[in-house]
């Protein structure tokens, strides 16, 4: 089997287990029969991990395409938005019972890791416009 086909599955595997346990935890916990946890925290948050591993696979493959290898910056990008944009919303929406020093620790985690995959973004995008500028005009 060539490669691609292989990462498209491995990223079909990743965002499914990704989706299931992000968005339904404990059902999922249940119908494979490994522990309960008390809360969904934990479990969605490796979810949302597994759901930017599986974006980053597909990111990949679809690189792949033009001759680029490796995740690079856009994998990083999509693994950090996914876990820590789940982290935000439970700190937003969910009922987590914890001192304040645990919640500021958790939105510091998350600014951070969200900030710094603005800037990866932003500097993916310079090297881009960067390639371009430098390609010159194209004739045909």
């Amino acid at each position: 089997m060539r490669s691609p086909h292989l990462l498209t599955i491995d990223a079909v595997i990743n965002l499914a287990l990704g989706l299931l346990l992000a968005l339904f935890p404990r059902p999922v916990a249940e119908v494979l029969g490994v522990p309960v946890p008390a809360s969904p925290f934990y479990a969605s948050i490796l979810g949302a991990v597994l759901t930017g591993i599986g974006l980053a696979l597909l990111v990949e493959r679809f690189r792949a395409r033009h001759g680029v290898a490796g995740l690079g910056l856009a994998g990083a990008i999509c693994i950090n938005v996914c876990g820590a944009g789940v982290l935000a919303v439970w700190l937003i929406a969910g009922e987590l019972t914890m001192p304040l020093r645990g919640r500021v620790f958790l939105w510091a985690v998350a600014i951070v890791i969200l900030g710094l995959s603005i800037v990866e973004a932003a500097a993916q995008r310079g090297r881009r416009s960067q390639r371009t500028d430098h390609a010159g005009p194209r004739s045909g």
